[in-house]
């Protein structure tokens, strides 16, 4: 594990995340080009978070079975060809189709991270995910912009098509680079998949965490497909480059996720769960602002969506210190587990989103918002009564 392979893999790692974010900042274009409501358009996105769930409760177990390098390269080629075919999608279902297939073989990330961590010796494990966090993190951020900013420039097909080839350049440079390695497990396909269930049913910890997780990302993805309807609204009037833009000021959340971490280590992940739980409902408070459109509208907009990002991705880094100390031979179907939940959490989010801003508008969203991380927060502090109860006992 050289530092040119943890970089070449946190690369991937940006460029497979990416391919999930980008489509939410061309719904609006998307809706233009196919001559489809805006709100129908926006289903584009939640096929790929819907997508992404299922691949990673299906896929990501197959990485205690399949080598890596065989695994992770087939999967790279697949989502390449999806992305050629949404790209030459007529109507407005095959695009969502192609969308839910992406999603569905795009799960690079939660293959990498267990993969490189095997890799790495023991004192430079956490440097390594670091670094591989730190790629997930900017191609999240970035793909809006890129998505945005070339939809505009060329029609809102051209994202896919560059997408398309970033992901099959960099299988074919995997295929060659990557070590081969033996897979750890030799239990059968239905015995992975199941023991991920089973590890939900027998580890009240894990349950926890995913719950935390899927109302705050739920809220994360809730407003991160409202904003695109609300800028390109007449409230605002701009285009889909505004979406992009806007994303860009959680580059924050890159320096802020190695803080969460060594918090959560120090002060446990509960502590560090209940700021992220009461930022995202702040946040909430910020967004609202939104509505009245003009200079002040976008500035409460930006502070928002970056007290938003940090809260969840540090949340996630809290989640993730309480879920692998559970079960230290596990951490692959655990991680499963909790990211199939999180992404669960995060199509329902974006589906609500849409409906939400249709019946209600922006403040419809942010009241979801609300809803959502107010029942992870009381979920929390309950947990948290029961554990000092308990101790005092």
């Amino acid at each position: 594990m050289n530092r040119a392979l943890v970089l070449l893999l946190s690369l991937t790692c940006g460029i497979s995340v990416g391919n999930i974010y980008f489509p939410q900042a061309i719904s609006p274009l998307v809706a233009t080009g196919l001559g489809v409501p805006v709100d129908a358009a926006a289903m584009v996105a939640t096929a790929v978070q819907f997508g992404y769930s299922i691949g990673i409760f299906l896929l990501v177990p197959l990485g205690d079975r399949v080598p890596h390098r065989l695994l992770i390269t087939s999967l790279l080629a697949i989502t390449g060809l999806g992305l050629l075919t949404a790209a030459a999608a007529p109507a407005l279902p095959p695009l969502v189709a192609a969308s839910a297939l992406i999603g569905t073989t795009n799960v690079i990330a939660p293959l990498i991270s267990p993969f490189a961590a095997g890799l790495a010796g023991e004192h430079r494990r956490g440097a390594v995910i670091g670094t591989l966090l730190s790629g997930s993190i900017g191609g999240m951020l970035l793909s809006r912009a890129f998505g945005g900013s070339l939809g505009e420039w060329l029609g809102w097909r051209a994202p896919y098509l560059v997408s398309a080839a970033l992901v099959l350049i960099v299988a074919v440079v995997l295929a060659c680079a990557l070590p081969s390695t033996e897979p750890p497990s030799a239990q059968r396909y239905p015995a992975l998949l199941g023991e991920s269930l089973q590890l939900l049913r027998t580890e009240p910890e894990l349950r926890r965490s995913c719950f935390y997780q899927a109302m705050v990302f739920g809220s994360f993805t809730a407003v991160w497909t409202g904003v695109a309807l609300l800028l390109t609204s007449p409230v605002y009037g701009l285009g889909a480059p505004a979406v992009g833009a806007l994303a860009v000021v959680g580059a924050a959340t890159m320096v802020c996720t190695p803080i969460a971490g060594r918090q959560a280590d120090r002060r446990g992940p509960d502590a560090v769960n209940l700021v992220c739980t009461i930022g995202t409902i702040t946040s909430a408070a910020l967004l609202a602002v939104g509505s009245f459109g003009g200079a002040v509208g976008l500035v409460s907009l930006v502070l928002g969506t970056l007290v938003l990002d940090v809260a969840m991705q540090s949340g996630m880094v809290a989640n993730q210190v309480r879920i692998y100390a559970l079960r230290p031979e596990a951490r692959s179907r655990l991680n499963t587990a909790y990211m199939t939940c999180a992404y669960l959490g995060g199509s329902a989010g974006s589906w609500l989103g849409v409906r939400a801003f249709a019946h209600f508008g922006w403040p419809g969203v942010c009241g979801l918002v609300v809803l959502l991380s107010g029942s992870a927060l009381a979920g929390l502090l309950l947990s948290m009564r029961r554990r000092g109860a308990g101790a005092a006992v």
